[in-house]
């Protein structure tokens, strides 16, 4: 029988095109969290700055985040620009855990200006843990009804997404949480950016949640920088 899982979704502290720092956030929020997955929002490595550098799995820069998994024994799911073929840069999801960092997932659905600096994935992807199937999401792909059904049709009990707003947008993740769980019946959990970041996303709007398959949202953050709530699924 699958075992009840604790996830979480987070908002750390983020200074622009730091590395460090910000794997040194993350890291504490992984240990604050205590859950078996933490979720962390769009970007949340470097911030949403479209001149950072991708991150590379091996980047001796993530050993905070490799260690903080380690000894909770959790998996942390990533926001950071990542490489692809050649000279290809993508808006990706790092999975790292004890043992290290891999690339997860490239975000398909792009904004329309981060097609200047990105280029778009090519398929969904679904990670595992303890029997859990999380389907992986970046922001504007959690409005994309195709996603959602294309991460469904490989199986998984959670949609899991890193999403940035700012506060005038603060309620969109909720209904696209709503849409996606009355579509599918899964789990949805929404790391939503706080603070303040590049491209005009000075005032970012927090408000991460947890919605069960009924819809019913389980768990709620405040905007505030820092935060982090979390749940037991069962």
């Amino acid at each position: 029988m699958r075992t009840p899982l604790v996830l979480a979704v987070a908002q750390p502290s983020c200074v622009a095109h730091d590395v460090t720092a910000n794997a040194a956030a993350h890291a504490e929020l992984v240990r604050r969290a205590g859950a078996r997955v933490v979720v962390f929002p769009e970007m949340s490595l470097t911030g949403y700055e479209f001149a950072t550098p991708a991150v590379a799995p091996d980047d001796p820069h993530l050993a905070s985040i490799v260690d903080a998994c380690a000894a909770a024994g959790s998996v942390a799911l990533v926001g950071a620009p990542v490489a692809g073929v050649g000279d290809r840069v993508h808006i990706g999801v790092l999975a790292v855990d004890g043992a290290g960092t891999t690339v997860a997932y490239r975000k398909q659905w792009l904004g329309a200006a981060e097609t200047a600096r990105f280029t778009p994935g090519d398929a969904p992807a679904v990670i595992e843990v303890d029997g859990w199937r999380l389907g992986l999401a970046v922001c504007k792909d959690t409005g994309i009804a195709q996603h959602a059904a294309d991460t469904a049709a490989l199986g998984m009990d959670v949609y899991a997404a890193g999403v940035l707003d700012n506060v005038p947008q603060a309620g969109v993740h909720e209904e696209r949480a709503r849409r996606i769980t009355t579509a599918h019946r899964v789990w949805v959990a929404m790391a939503s950016f706080a603070g303040s970041t590049g491209e005009g996303y000075d005032r970012a709007a927090g408000r991460s949640g947890i919605w069960a398959p009924d819809g019913a949202r389980i768990a709620e953050a405040g905007p505030e920088v820092g935060a982090v709530v979390r749940a037991t699924l069962r």
